[in-house]
């Protein structure tokens, strides 16, 4: 029990504080004769023990040799002595070490002198790193801590209990969860432990403060020896409520500006204002509101003029868009697209629109008041908890076209200043936008009906021949067209069929367009051939420019089919091949054809001849001419639109109504937005017993035997009562043909929707007209044929020239 006090014992400790230190340890007698030598001391001045120990160490001090006596004076004085000394190396170099001595006395009562150094070099670094962290503690603004194993406060500064509205001392000891409010200790040590246990260090985490003041910025670092032993954690707080705030400054501001370019990008390109007010409406729900409605004067809706008179309760107003968070029966009964919306002119509604200012609703009554008492909309919004409600004024060139409405329910807050201006942007940019759409309805519906006013407004039924038609003009996203066509009846019961298409959109091509329908109508009437007729109106060229610097340019294909003969002829200029399906074979599946013909170039260009093409046509085939918009689809060859437009007609085309329906529902969803101009005619021959014809020889018996044959051939028709003028002008063009022509003299009688009589004869040069004067025997047969026929005219052929004229049936 009373024995030597028992010492314990432990593993090693590496990377120790004394180990960064190297503490050298000397022992000498008071005759300055060295008794032990540490390895240490071996290690900073390079002497061994055994060439040191038992030796002087006043040869190691350098050229002052007095220095240890001085030094033991002062330990025999005061029993310690610390300072600088400057002892020599082994290597010839000195070594500043800082020394601590101390005089000691054996159990014999001898006297020895210990000795502790340590390199200055050392010993400064950690002075340095000792004094910086001192700093950081006492100084820093940023609240710093250090925690051991046990997550306990250790040191704290005064800015961290500050912050934590502590003292230093009510830290010390303590866990964060005994400091801090539960909400936020938590956490924290959740963090801490994860930290403490794996090492991975935790910046920068932003968290609310305690006790709501604000947010911190918490870092975490595990603390670990120069051995790796974990000690402890270390925290860094940094007050970051200014930054917390202005992030989420900057946050609302970029929401703000992400919903005005949502907005903006929704409706910028939108040419329709129904579509126009739906975007409008959708895109502001949910990220400015929960309920939003948008409200336009009926006039403004319908693409008309802007509104040049006051508001009032009278004035019809609608709602074109709505959108809302969820869709309920209330919600219905709120927004109904395309309904009236009524209003008094005391009401927020009346005053926004009277005055073009916006209002703010905070509370029910004010939403009561919106409209008119008892409205049944308000009681639906009512009913969905709609308190908070922003009225807009959609303007335009300073007119108010509308409102935005905008409504907020359930939690969210009412809105503020920042909501007005926010709201006042999108209704200013909505109101352009929607002003531009209107405004291209207007020139759009005006385009358009003089588009419609220049295509046939009702197509001739000609004799043996059943046509059917479709013109569809490009989707609201695009400009009309130049795409038309055109079915003029022709003499001899022939009928011509012709489709072009202008190049470019607007109102400048509809104008070509028209001057170009007009200029082949003219010529057509001259009975000139197909290739004739788009020579002269390729010549016409400028004229038919909308200016002169602008020039032309259209592609036309142009048919002439004769019911009688059953023939066709055709002449193309750089248009799209025609396709004539001939009537069912049970040897062949399909019988659409594209027909092989000389394309020529489009009229505008100039310096190229057109080729007419003549085709036999069996009774019952359909003629198909269209427009590139039938077939043409982005990124696909136009061989590919071809073949879909044959293999879609090879299908039994019983009704030309059907089979248009068919062709218009086959084209491309993904084709470009572009006028379709489509024609069909089932081609067939006049009914049996409707046409006589008879060749008489060029001699004096030639008129008494065409005048027999006509007035018989009527009588067989019962129209005896046309025999008596039809037989007088038969032989005075007989006569014509007997007296200038050389040859035989054709005479042919058509019945259909006329009587049609032709004479032909050799002589290629059309009879005049002159006027007889009154002694004169002869001259007036065409006088004659002018005044009696409904219309007459002339035209050349293969053998020479026919004559013409039509009489109406009784």
């Amino acid at each position: 029990m009373g024995g030597e006090p028992e010492w314990q014992v432990g593993e090693p400790r590496r990377g120790t504080l004394l180990d960064t230190l190297r503490v050298a340890v000397v022992m000498l007698d008071t005759g300055g004769r060295v008794l032990l030598w540490s390895p240490l001391a071996e290690e900073v001045l390079g002497w061994s023990g055994e060439h040191i120990v038992g030796r002087r160490v006043g040869g190691l001090l350098g050229p002052d040799g007095r220095a240890p006596q001085r030094i033991l004076a002062e330990l025999l004085r005061g029993g310690r002595w610390n300072g600088i000394l400057s002892p020599r190396h082994r290597d010839g170099h000195d070594v500043q070490v800082e020394t601590w001595a101390s005089l000691l006395v054996d159990g014999d009562g001898r006297l020895f002198v210990l000795a502790s150094m340590v390199e200055t070099s050392s010993l400064r670094t950690l002075e340095h790193d000792l004094a910086a962290l001192d700093s950081l503690f006492d100084s820093s603004p940023l609240g710093v801590a250090v925690f051991d194993r046990e997550l306990r406060y250790v040191r704290v500064n005064e800015a961290l209990a500050d912050m934590n509205g502590l003292t230093v001392e009510e830290h010390l000891g303590h866990t964060a969860a005994e400091v801090l409010d539960p909400t936020a200790a938590v956490r924290l040590t959740e963090l801490q432990r994860d930290v403490l246990a794996t090492g991975r260090p935790v910046i920068d985490m932003v968290a609310p403060a305690p006790r709501g003041r604000g947010h911190r910025s918490v870092s975490y670092h595990r603390l670990v020896d120069r051995a790796g032993r974990v000690l402890g954690i270390s925290a860094t707080v940094i007050d970051v409520t200014e930054r917390v705030e202005a992030a989420a400054k900057a946050e609302h501001a970029r929401r703000r500006l992400a919903l005005l370019d949502e907005v903006g990008s929704r409706i910028a390109d939108v040419l329709d204002v129904r579509r126009a007010a739906e975007a409008l409406a959708e895109a502001v729900v949910p990220a400015f509101g929960d309920y939003s409605g948008v409200i336009l004067h009926a006039g403004v809706a319908d693409g008309g003029d802007l509104p040049d008179v006051p508001y009032s309760e009278n004035t019809p107003m609608r709602q074109m868009g709505v959108g809302a968070v969820r869709w309920s029966a209330a919600a219905h009964r709120m927004l109904r697209p395309g309904s009236l919306v009524g209003f008094n002119a005391d009401s927020v509604f009346g005053t926004v629109l009277t005055t073009g200012r916006p209002a703010v609703v905070t509370s029910e009554d004010d939403v009561q008041a919106t409209t008119y008492p008892g409205d049944p909309k308000v009681r639906a919004a009512l009913e969905l908890g709609l308190s908070a409600m922003l009225v807009l004024p959609l303007r335009a060139r300073g007119v108010v076209l509308g409102l935005l409405v905008v409504a907020r329910g359930g939690r969210r807050g009412p809105f503020d200043q920042d909501d007005m201006a926010l709201g006042m942007e999108l209704a200013d940019r909505a109101g352009t936008a929607l002003d531009n759409a209107r405004l291209y309805v207007r020139e759009r519906e005006g385009a358009l009906m003089l588009q419609r006013s220049l295509l046939p407004q009702l197509l001739p039924e000609p004799p043996g021949v059943a046509i059917a038609f479709r013109y569809v003009p490009a989707g609201s996203g695009a400009e009309i067209g130049g795409d038309w066509f055109d079915v003029i009846p022709l003499a001899g019961g022939r009928i011509a069929f012709v489709v072009g298409d202008v190049m470019g959109h607007g109102l400048g091509a509809a104008a070509t367009m028209g001057r170009l329908r007009t200029a082949v109508r003219t010529l057509a009437g001259l009975d000139m051939p197909p290739d004739e007729l788009l020579r002269r109106i390729n010549d016409l060229g400028d004229d038919l420019a909308q200016s002169q610097s602008d020039g032309w340019m259209a592609t036309a294909v142009y048919a002439v089919y004769d019911p009688t003969a059953h023939r066709c002829v055709v002449a193309q200029a750089g248009h799209l091949p025609p396709v004539l399906v001939r009537p069912q074979s049970a040897t062949e599946d399909c019988q659409a054809q594209l027909l092989d013909l000389p394309t020529g170039v489009p009229l505008g260009v100039g310096g190229h001849r057109f080729r007419t093409t003549e085709l036999d046509v069996p009774d019952g085939s359909v003629l198909v001419l269209y427009t590139d918009g039938l077939i043409e689809a982005r990124g696909q060859d136009i061989g590919t639109g071809l073949e879909r437009l044959r293999r879609t007609l090879c299908r039994p085309v019983d009704s030309l109504e059907d089979a248009c329906d068919e062709l218009l529902a086959a084209m491309d969803p993904g084709r470009e937005p572009d006028d379709v101009a489509l024609l069909m005619a089932r081609l067939g021959g006049l009914p049996a017993g409707s046409t006589a014809a008879w060749t008489f020889p060029a001699e004096a018996g030639a008129v008494r035997l065409a005048r027999r044959r006509v007035r018989d051939t009527l009588v067989e028709w019962g129209l005896a009562p046309l025999s008596d003028v039809t037989v007088l002008l038969v032989s005075e063009l007989v006569t014509n043909s007997l007296r200038y022509a050389r040859g035989p003299i054709g005479v042919r009688i058509v019945r259909g929707s006329s009587l049609l009589v032709e004479v032909s004869d050799p002589m290629p040069d059309p009879p005049r007209e002159r006027v007889a004067a009154d002694d004169d025997e002869g001259g007036r047969g065409l006088q004659l044929v002018a005044g009696a026929s409904r219309r007459w005219g002339t035209r050349h052929g293969t053998p020479g020239k026919t004559v013409w004229f039509e009489l109406a049936l009784p």
